[in-house]
């Protein structure tokens, strides 16, 4: 069978090249004599190469070598050996060997031409229009790799034998793969630089067994997101890599004038480029750059082995630019493979994720009015995900190989296999969270909340569900039913939203909870009925988790969108609050009570909540929608007005808060969130209603929290805090010696808080409870803590060494501790 799949690409040839000490030659060019068919070898002088045609030479050549031409004897020529006999060099300029090269362009002609590259790179390419459009298409397709016979046999594709009818081999790597998905699309794109302003417009999109998943339609978007190679860093997989183009390159890359010839009628120039220090975001490969406009005709890029980058064994893009007129140089075509792997070993199984991206019908300074480019797209299209195949025939800019019109076939007869659909099912379960009910049109979960535990409940098992007919569903209800075996009492919670109008988002909402909870466990107040924060929860901790509040909550509301990503959303609740354990107050005097002294409070609060999200962009039609990036500021602020005279209330106040949360790219050193909340109280409230400092008790880290801080630490009514967090993505430590082949990659933190509590409000509270929480404010200077981090342990665990700066001098307060987190990050 595989013998059989194999005879599909005429030539096909893999080896190594050495030099005569035996010493593997990297980056040396391997083509088919006549053609410009060709690849290079990776960092071990190991290469593949495959043709659909025949070939009957190979010619091998590297500079300061001399070239060498082998007679092909058969079509299929595997693990060859060549030898490369070194002599002087062609170049007059200068002498070029392997190893470190020269950053000075009076010494290396490689880096006088990078030079003018970066002179002329805003002239190149669409940049230099003023409005341009074009059509896209582009295809993406994920296969199983380093098929053999012991998979084949293996129990998990028992009953599922035929899909190894596909099996091909890679003309990248050489490895033998089965296509298990495929998915197509064709955009408009149009776009105008005098505004800054680009349009996408969908108008097919097609994959194989999926047709309506836009989940996965969405990782695919975000896992393959555009890129420029004339920018300085290239960011795949959420990491910035540096781009050989870069201006930043010289420190970062060796450039070696290897070559030059005529591209199209183009006469250019050959760098090969490979990085100075392992362990580091970077490519090695080669460029190919026209000699007069210095742009870039052809360019290679392959992750070095070494790089800092998790489940990602092998990088490889190949970008081919068309020449229009004698100085116009667009890309037509995008090639990009990457081969995700539980390893980097090279006999280790994973799966290829392959895009290629075709580029055609280019159209300049064609204006548009700007409503155009501000249009929004309201409802789903099914339409547009399910066009006939007269369309593909026509619009694809690129045909199908046999292989890939094979994997329709192939995934329409997978569905129909029980052991398929059980195995789609569970991953679908572990991704969502949520067990599908079709029949019934009910999600159970979500499952990872089934289990908790905390001082007042003691072991507490919760089961819920939500209403779901589909990912545009126009409304939605959920809830949940939970039970402590220590108090033993039921806790429930029910909601439900509606979305009235899809243009404005116009969504009504509404629900009602009873629970036990850790409320101060965030600064800026939530209004999400059904939320809970894991502190309500967390199994073990640094100390005493017993300060906890019974809540009944009822809130009504709206929300709406008048402009994109701008939300204003009003809404109303109703609270009844009392402490949950015998060891925790939140007494206040009352000189209502017959006593003086009140433990429960009624409030009413109405608030009116702005919300902003700059760059972001949402995906779905429904009443529930997916954010699709994460690169965006998050800016929020409230209103929150109590007032007696609603529902019997309690008390009168008006809360004003703000929040600003803001990610940063900082280009080659990694990535920095900042975020700065403030709030003002004005009125006399009781503990149950103050800002609490978040103090974090669990030994999980979590952001905008301060882990060295016990709950109801520090009570304030009027705040300030700051929390930076910077991941150097693996910058420190590949540079120290014994720790960079590990990969770790560090984080600095550093946090702080101020705070007022005004005497009134300390006067309220002071009761004279044995188990009163004295409340302080971090009023004389600001809190502060920072941390130390390292991640990527293991490629799954980061931890956090947390410092207290300051009030050390507080009753058992924690100079020092250990958080830590769990995750799948590239």
């Amino acid at each position: 069978m595989l013998g059989l799949a194999s005879t599909f690409a005429q030539t096909k040839v893999s080896g190594h090249v050495y030099d005569e000490g035996n010493t593997p030659i990297p980056f040396a060019n391997v083509l088919f004599k006549g053609s410009t068919i060709g690849t290079i070898t990776n960092e071990d002088g190991k290469f593949y190469l495959e043709s659909e045609e025949d070939w009957e030479t190979l010619v091998v050549s590297f500079v300061g070598f001399k070239t060498i031409e082998i007679p092909l004897a058969k079509r299929i020529n595997y693990e060859l050996k060549f030898t490369l006999i070194e002599e002087e060099s062609s170049l007059d300029e200068v002498l070029i060997v392997t190893g470190k090269q020269s950053k000075k362009a009076s010494e290396n002609p490689a880096i006088r031409i990078l030079k003018k590259i970066w002179d002329r790179k805003r002239e190149n390419g669409l940049s230099q229009f003023k409005q341009y459009e074009y059509d896209q298409y582009e295809k993406v397709e994920f296969d199983l790799n380093t098929i053999d016979s012991a998979l084949i046999k293996s129990k998990l594709f028992k009953g599922m034998e035929f899909v190894f009818e596909e099996v091909d081999t890679s003309n990248v790597t050489g490895k033998t793969y089965l296509p298990i998905f495929l998915n197509e699309s064709v955009k408009k794109i149009s776009g105008d630089n005098t505004m800054s302003k680009e349009r996408e417009d969908l108008i097919g999109n097609k994959n194989s067994g999926f047709s309506n998943n836009q989940i996965i339609i969405d990782f695919i978007d975000d896992l393959y997101s555009e890129y420029n190679v004339y920018d300085n860093y290239l960011k795949f997989f959420d990491k910035s890599f540096v781009s050989p183009l870069s201006k930043t390159g010289v420190q970062t890359y060796n450039y070696v004038l290897s070559d030059s010839a005529y591209i199209d009628n183009k006469w250019c120039y050959n760098i090969i480029y490979y990085p100075r220090r392992k362990n580091e975001l970077t490519f090695k490969g080669d460029f190919w750059v026209n000699d007069s406009t210095f742009a870039i005709k052809e360019i290679n890029l392959q992750a070095s082995k070494s790089a800092n980058i998790n489940w990602v064994k092998e990088i490889y893009i190949e970008q081919e630019f068309d020449v229009l007129n004698d100085s116009l140089f667009l890309i037509k075509r995008d090639y990009f493979l990457s081969d995700f792997s539980m390893n980097k070993k090279e006999k280790s199984r994973g799966i290829y994720g392959k895009r290629t991206t075709i580029y055609d019908n280019y159209k300049f300074n064609e204006a548009k009015d700007e409503k155009f480019y501000d249009k929004v797209v309201y409802n789903y299209e099914a339409d547009v995900y399910n066009r006939e195949d007269d369309f593909w025939e026509t619009n694809r800019l690129e045909e199908l190989s046999k292989d890939e019109k094979g994997v329709y076939k192939m995934l329409d007869t997978l569905k129909t296999v029980k052991k398929f659909k059980r195995m789609y099912n569970l991953g679908s379960i572990l991704a969502s969270g949520y067990i599908e009910f079709t029949s019934l049109n009910l999600d159970y979960g979500p499952i990872f909340s089934t289990f908790g535990y905390n001082e007042v409940e003691g072991i507490r098992l919760r089961t819920g569900g939500r209403t779901y007919f589909g990912p545009n569903d126009l409304w939605r209800i959920e809830g949940f039913l939970a039970y402590g075996f220590k108090d033993d009492k039921f806790k429930y919670g029910i909601s439900g939203k509606w979305l009235l109008d899809k243009r404005s988002r116009l969504t009504i909402f509404g629900g009602n909870r009873r629970d036990v909870e850790q409320i101060g466990a965030s600064l800026t107040s939530s209004t999400d009925v059904l939320g809970r924060s894991l502190a309500s929860s967390s199994i073990i901790g640094t100390g005493s988790n017993d300060k906890l509040t019974n809540i009944k909550l009822t809130n009504l509301g709206f929300s709406i969108e008048p402009m994109r990503n701008f939300e204003v959303r009003v809404d109303g609740s109703f609270r009844d609050l009392s402490s949950a354990s015998p060891t925790f107050s939140l007494d206040y005097n009352d000189p209502n009570s017959l006593t003086g002294i009140s433990s429960e409070l009624s409030q009413f609060e109405s608030r009116l909540s702005l919300s902003y999200f700059p760059n972001r962009e949402m995906t779905g039609f429904g009443v529930e929608r997916r954010e699709k990036n994460t690169n965006f500021a998050r800016l929020f602020a409230q209103v929150s007005r109590g007032d007696r005279d609603w529902f019997s209330s309690d008390f009168d106040y008006t809360k004003v808060q703000f929040s600003y949360i803001q990610p940063w790219q900082i280009g080659g050193f990694g990535r920095l969130t900042s975020s700065i909340e403030a709030g003002k109280t004005f009125g006399e409230l009781p503990l149950a209603l103050l800002n609490v400092v978040p103090g974090n008790q669990t030994y999980f880290s979590i952001y905008n929290t301060f882990p060295q801080l016990d709950f109801y630490e520090f009570v304030t009514d009027t705040y300030s805090s700051i929390h930076l967090e910077h991941n150097f993505n693996g910058r420190i430590f590949s540079r120290i010696p014994f720790l960079k082949k590990y990969n770790l990659r560090a984080i600095l933190g550093l946090r702080g808080v101020w705070g007022e509590l005004s005497d009134e409000n300390i006067a309220l509270n002071t009761t004279g409870s044995p188990v009163e929480i004295p409340l302080i404010a971090p009023d004389s200077r600001m809190y502060y803590e920072y941390s130390f981090g390292v991640a990527n342990i293991f490629k799954v665990l980061r931890l956090d060494f947390n410092f207290r700066g300051n009030y050390l001098d507080r009753p058992d307060a924690r100079r020092f501790g250990i958080t830590g987190s769990f995750g799948f990050y590239f």
